[in-house]
């Protein structure tokens, strides 16, 4: 997670990216495990929504880390990349 202008990110904010990632794999295995094992559709389902569930939650704590540090300093740099590439990663995530 670092970026170009020179910012890195706490051990602490890095760790908790990384807890919500390990989550989010879990599910996808577990998921995977249950259509290898033929288990019923609807609980698929409903474990996939975890998953999505954790991506998203791990993208807002990522965005919020990014405009607590990253946005802030582009702010105050008067750098309009960074703001631009901002909202160019929000459509995409968002879609």
């Amino acid at each position: 997670m670092e970026h170009s202008h020179k910012h890195t990110h706490s051990i602490k904010e890095k760790k908790a990216v990384i807890n919500r990632l390990s989550r989010a794999i879990g599910h996808l295995e577990k998921v995977k495990n249950m259509v290898e094992n033929d288990e019923d559709c609807s609980e698929v389902l409903i474990q996939l929504a975890a998953v999505r569930s954790a991506l998203n939650n791990t993208g807002k704590v990522i965005l919020k880390n990014h405009i607590n540090h990253c946005v802030v300093e582009a702010i105050e740099e008067h750098d309009e990349e960074t703001i631009d590439l901002l909202y160019e990663a929000i459509d995409k995530f968002i879609k």
